[in-house]
């Protein structure tokens, strides 16, 4: 059955610091909702309301059209080892971008990853957490260093070129603001 807190309490933040793998889902007021997962060392719950993860450069950036837009977002981790659970984070978010002066102060809750784009924040509103009993097992392997090795290929100017290309407005054509 679920269950609704208003913020994360210790056991929950616990648990998120256990996985390997969360989602991401927003939506603009018309158009197509995004659910998008999300790994490697980018996330932290930075206090019991606030959450944050470092957004790494890809081939859309439909989290930050969609975040400029309206603020809604949902954060779902699951958990695939024997004791079943799903927890759902819903609040406000926001982008914050190397150019903006919260950029630093978040950023020393990360370690530098090549390929950064921008600090993803969540503000909760309200945490719910469910059984999860119909997920099934899975055991993880390792990370996968793809993204980062693209990255790291592209070098600062390259990616740069990368996100004027391809991360400046969402699917359907809403502006993410990135490097304005």
């Amino acid at each position: 059955m679920a269950k609704f807190y208003d913020q994360l309490t210790p056991e929950l933040t616990a648990f998120i610091q256990q996985q390997h793998l969360f989602f991401t889902a927003t939506a603009p007021v018309s158009g197509r909702i995004n659910l998008s997962p999300k790994g490697l060392d980018t996330w932290r719950c930075l206090n019991p309301q606030t959450v944050a993860y470092l957004d790494l450069t890809g081939s859309g950036n439909e989290t930050a059209a969609h975040l400029r837009e309206n603020g809604r977002m949902t954060l779902m981790f699951c958990s695939f080892t024997e004791k079943p659970l799903i927890l759902r984070l819903y609040g406000r978010g926001y982008t914050v971008q190397s150019s903006q002066p919260q950029w630093e102060e978040l950023l020393t809750h990360f370690e530098a990853i090549p390929g950064m784009r921008q600090i993803v924040v969540l503000e909760i509103e309200s945490v719910q957490t469910s059984c999860g009993f119909g997920v099934p097992l899975y055991d993880y392997q390792s990370k996968r260093e793809t993204l980062l090795d693209f990255a790291t290929q592209q070098g600062e100017e390259g990616i740069k070129a990368y996100q004027k290309r391809k991360n400046q407005s969402s699917i359907d054509g809403l502006p993410t603001g990135l490097l304005e």
